[in-house]
């Protein structure tokens, strides 16, 4: 069964995926307020998915304040990196290059408003990190990063990545830590397995330290 389930979620994540590619095509042509609205709706309807077909529950515990901050979320698997767009309302998310290369879907998520990270580029990402990381800012919007810049194993706690101290020191906002258990659900692998996944929301840490 969890196989068939896999499989089953598969194939309407990346139909269904495709489809509202199509339909932001439309919606890029109206301006960002209407394609932060396109993602947001295909946000949530991955997340039903995944409850309906997976059966993957999602447990939020804490509350993410509604002003401009830094939220830092451990990476375990592609899903929280789905579902913290409807958890922090359409947030500007650090993304690695790759995915922002990809065609249509990486087109439309620099639409949408990501900053995109060449992790092999060094100081020179770094800077482009940061300055992009300022407009967003000045927008109005929450920041979602991936402090440790990979997926990682539950349980692992590799080194955060420079960019990360670089993005708090600059933009002096507070960080909204936020762990959280996907990858027991969520692995590499195709099969997906059903279950709860927690977001465990922490108190924010002021900025400044």
């Amino acid at each position: 069964m969890t196989v068939l389930r896999s499989i089953a979620y598969a194939l309407l994540f990346y139909v269904g995926t495709t489809v509202f590619c199509i339909l932001g095509l439309g919606a890029a042509l109206l301006g960002n307020g209407p394609t932060r609205r396109m993602v947001l709706i295909w946000s949530r309807c991955v997340h039903w998915a995944t409850r309906r077909v997976l059966g993957i529950r999602v447990s939020v515990e804490g509350k993410i304040p509604p002003e401009p901050v830094l939220i830092a979320v451990k990476h375990q698997s592609m899903f929280e990196t789905i579902e913290m767009v409807h958890l922090a309302d359409t947030p500007v998310i650090v993304l690695k290059r790759e995915v922002a290369n990809l065609p249509l879907f990486g087109w439309l998520t620099r639409c949408y408003g990501i900053i995109a990270v060449d992790r092999e580029a060094g100081a020179k990402a770094l800077r482009e990190m940061l300055t992009l990381g300022k407009k967003a800012k000045e927008s109005g919007r929450q920041i979602v990063i991936y402090p440790e810049g990979t997926r990682v194993q539950p349980g692992e706690t590799p080194e955060l990545r420079p960019g990360f101290a670089g993005m708090y020191r600059a933009l002096r906002l507070p960080v909204v830590p936020i762990a959280l258990n996907s990858g027991l659900l969520w692995g590499r692998g195709p099969i997906k397995h059903s279950g709860v996944v927690r977001f465990v929301i922490g108190e924010p840490i002021p900025a400044g330290l």
